[in-house]
């Protein structure tokens, strides 16, 4: 289990998290923005980017806050997401969890986020 305490932040923007067909190509409004995850699987094309910056016309999940773990952190660092995620799920505030190469962002949903960010508080520092 991880032990060190973590830093967070809470990005401007409402985020988006859109469905397209897995034989989709990457679109070019994904392209240069501020923040996008973009996963592919053999069943989907996921993509994670600000909302203002969908097309209509795209299934997406609307109105997402991400807090930024503060990285770089470690492969050898443990339960991360873990710490971070039970206590929002004993609140039954759901998730969405992105991991990079440096960092991590977890998403909830805009209406669940001061719930989140007094939570998480309590054992996380979260920066103003």
């Amino acid at each position: 289990m991880q032990k060190t305490k973590l830093t967070l932040s809470v990005l401007p923007e409402k985020l988006g998290i859109c469905h397209l067909d897995k034989n989709s190509d990457i679109p070019d409004w994904a392209e240069k923005i501020s923040f996008c995850s973009i996963t592919r699987t053999k069943d989907e094309l996921s993509i994670v980017c600000p909302q203002d910056k969908i097309p209509a016309g795209v299934l997406v999940e609307k109105n997402w806050r991400a807090f930024k773990v503060e990285g770089p952190l470690g492969f050898e660092l443990t339960g991360i997401v873990s710490s971070l995620s039970a206590p929002l799920a004993e609140e039954e505030i759901s998730i969405f969890y992105i991991s990079t190469y440096e960092t991590d962002y977890l998403l909830v949903e805009e209406k669940n986020l001061a719930k989140a960010k007094k939570i998480l508080s309590t054992f996380c520092t979260i920066k103003k």
